[in-house]
């Protein structure tokens, strides 16, 4: 007997639970993930070498032609979404993370559902946990309309693992002509022009031409492995689409990624990508937690001369904790003279990347183990030095707007800071 109990109820009990840690370890603890990435060469950014390099390392196709536009904020992002989804005359398909009750999303309702009784195709699919909220009466309405709306993992008994591993992808296309790839979703946190701290700053990219159709297979593919219809034809997939006279991309790549043991195609990307920056790197982006082999190619980087800039959230985060465990790795980054910034007036959600200029990332992966392995991503990597300038000076322009992290004064923080630092970032795994 054991405080009254029976020693073979004890010790099922204590089998039990091992069994319960065991398996919550082997579903989302485990790691599976070469222990340190090398490149055996690194080619400039802008020379046929790396674009061979990128496109061999994540198994996609550069491509030449179509156009993007960088969309600053909710007063450039939401009025240039709505235009192009009145004006669709085919088909609209529509995935975001995030969807929220509110303006913004009675705004996308109305015009989604104007056009779905005007005969266009109109397909959504939200994802699961971050789109709980959806109002379902405007769900029934649009579906009413003639519209289909999909969840992706939603909760249900037997799938945790499932449920775990999320749809992060940004992907809007209206007649596979026009499309939205980027930060931002559905809510009002979205609305306005980061002006205060319940109007977020954020970017998104409008892209025409092939870039709309390879946004086009990112939605294509998971709504077919959802709802087993293949989306084909003219309608999604427009022979002729790039606008006569629209100033054309050099060359881009279309990475998506999805969860798999053993390929981990967005960090080879990353990780190649600064690798082979020669003059700057300058990165912002909304959840900052990157593992050793992105922090050690940065800190190589910043070592050899390279500019490199971080522009991360301040205190006005929605995931305080991620924040707390990015902090962990401040020092490291700043002593190899890496440069980083908060932002100050608002909650920073943008996701871009410039290296040297001419390479530019974009898309809706954040720089944190979730989505390199976790979640459903999707990014486009643009060669071309005009829409590198839309990045950098829209970069600059923020940074006017940031405070800068100094080594000295970093050195001197509070004791219980570094308490909730080393505290946090044990779950960086999670993160």
């Amino acid at each position: 007997m054991l405080w009254g109990i029976p020693w073979w109820v004890a010790l099922l009990a204590v089998v039990g639970g091992m069994a319960i840690i065991s398996a919550f370890i082997t579903l989302f603890f485990a790691l599976n993930r070469p222990a340190r990435y090398t490149v055996t060469e690194c080619a400039p950014v802008d020379s046929d070498g790396f674009m061979q390099a990128i496109t061999s390392a994540v198994n996609a196709p550069a491509m030449t032609g179509g156009s993007a536009r960088l969309l600053n904020n909710g007063v450039e992002i939401f009025p240039a979404m709505l235009d192009a989804i009145r004006g669709a005359r085919h088909s609209i398909n529509f995935m975001v993370y995030i969807w929220e009750p509110g303006k913004a999303s009675d705004r996308m309702f109305d015009a989604l559902t104007e056009r779905a009784r005007a005969g266009v195709q109109v397909r959504m699919m939200l994802d699961g946990f971050g789109a709980h909220g959806t109002p379902p009466e405007r769900i029934r309405e649009l579906e009413k309309a003639g519209g289909c709306v999909r969840f992706f993992n939603p909760a249900r008994w037997g799938r945790l693992t499932a449920f775990y591993k999320r749809n992060h992808r940004r992907a809007i296309i209206v007649d596979g002509k026009i499309a939205f790839t980027g930060g931002a979703a559905v809510s009002d946190v979205w609305l306005g022009d980061a002006q205060d701290e319940d109007h977020w700053r954020d970017t998104m990219v409008e892209v025409r031409g092939c870039l709309a159709t390879n946004l086009q297979s990112s939605f294509v593919q998971l709504w077919s492995g959802g709802t087993g219809e293949i989306l084909v034809g003219e309608a999604f997939y427009p022979s002729e689409h790039d606008e006569p006279g629209a100033e054309e991309l050099t060359r881009h790549v279309h990475v998506t990624s999805t969860p798999a043991s053993v390929a981990h195609t967005l960090r080879v990307f990353f990780i190649l990508t600064l690798a082979c920056a020669r003059d700057r790197i300058w990165l912002t982006n909304s959840y900052f937690l990157p593992e050793v082999n992105m922090r050690r190619t940065l800190v190589e980087r910043a070592r050899a001369g390279v500019d490199v800039r971080l522009l991360l959230p301040s205190r006005l985060t929605d995931a305080p904790f991620v924040r707390y465990a990015s902090h962990a790795f401040y020092r490291e980054l700043l002593e190899a003279g890496v440069r980083i910034y908060e932002y100050q007036p608002t909650m920073m959600h943008s996701k871009t990347l410039v290296v040297d200029s001419v390479w530019s990332v974009v898309g809706s992966a954040n720089m944190d183990n979730r989505s390199k392995e976790l979640n459903q991503e999707s990014v486009i990597g643009i060669l071309d030095r005009g829409f590198a300038e839309q990045i950098e000076d829209t970069f600059e322009r923020d940074l006017e707007r940031s405070r800068e992290i100094r080594l000295e004064e970093w050195r001197r923080r509070p004791v219980l800071q570094r308490l909730y630092e080393r505290f946090w970032v044990s779950f960086e795994q999670q993160f």
